[in-house]
């Protein structure tokens, strides 16, 4: 029997569990957003938070919703969390976190809520502080929102083919449009238009004020191997740190050497490593 329980947290333990989202302000980047925008009210919050710990001492977290992200889980704590979640059916997506954490609970969930369609178990997670040292493409600029129309098919053949499914599959896109729509609206949303036709994109999907998160970065496949991607990327690496925030931070596939490559141009440095299961 598990002597530390798992227990659904409330708005009273807030500052708890800022507090420890600070600890890891990288891997725990989207729960931290998620919790500054809505708290933790259950009936205003997107998910559920679960804590790990003694009664008013959190150790560990657990958010469930969209996504299953731990942060700072210990082997007890994937223990306790699996124990719980195993007798729940699966709502999420996908679980995202730090590698240790998330590959424990999928080995512990995977009877019960596998299988996956895709486990990636070494996911470099990479920050910097530092304005890049190498030239900006002074092309790349903020998406405006009447350009929204034009944007949407990038950001369409990014989700592709990085995720492997169409966002277009449940309800022909309309949930993946009012999000791309969003970033843009809070001028989290870059690109560079040639032709009137979108050559590189990339958003801040996350935005705390420790650190902006990086993703959906796309290079239109015509445009690969040009050289255009260190530039491009530079120019939203120092818009972020002067505009959002004192860090920017992003995950990439190991297997991903070109974008690797890239982001360690732009001054980016390894700060831990994630994975993720997609369902």
């Amino acid at each position: 029997m598990l002597t530390v329980p798992v227990r659904q947290l409330g708005e009273s333990e807030r500052r708890a569990v800022e507090r420890l989202l600070d600890r890891d302000p990288y891997a725990g980047a989207q729960v931290a957003e998620r919790v500054a925008a809505r708290g933790l009210a259950w009936w205003r919050a997107e998910g559920r938070v679960l804590g790990y710990g003694p009664r008013r001492h959190v150790e560990s977290i657990c958010w469930l919703g969209g996504n299953l992200t731990p942060v700072l889980a210990d082997q007890e704590a994937v223990a306790a969390f699996a124990d719980l979640l195993g007798g729940e059916e699966r709502i999420c997506s996908s679980i995202v976190g730090r590698a240790d954490a998330v590959l424990g609970l999928w080995e512990r969930l995977s009877v019960a809520w596998g299988p996956a369609r895709d486990v990636r178990p070494n996911q470099p997670l990479l920050a910097t502080d530092a304005l890049p040292a190498v030239p900006v493409d002074r092309e790349v600029r903020q998406v405006r929102v009447g350009e929204v129309d034009t944007l949407f098919p990038a950001a369409v053949a990014m989700y592709t083919e990085e995720v492997g499914v169409s966002p277009l599959v449940d309800d022909g896109g309309r949930s993946y449009r009012r999000r791309v729509t969003e970033l843009v609206r809070a001028g989290r949303a870059y690109a560079r238009f040639v032709d009137g036709r979108v050559v590189f994109k990339a958003e801040l999907a996350v935005v705390t004020r420790r650190t902006a998160q990086v993703q959906g970065v796309w290079v239109a496949p015509e445009w690969r191997g040009r050289g255009i991607a260190v530039a491009a990327m530079a120019a939203v690496v120092r818009d972020a740190l002067l505009r959002v925030a004192p860090t920017v931070s992003l995950y990439v596939n190991d297997f991903n050497l070109p974008a690797r490559r890239v982001y360690q141009r732009c001054g980016f440095r390894p700060v831990g490593t994630l994975a993720t299961v997609l369902f």
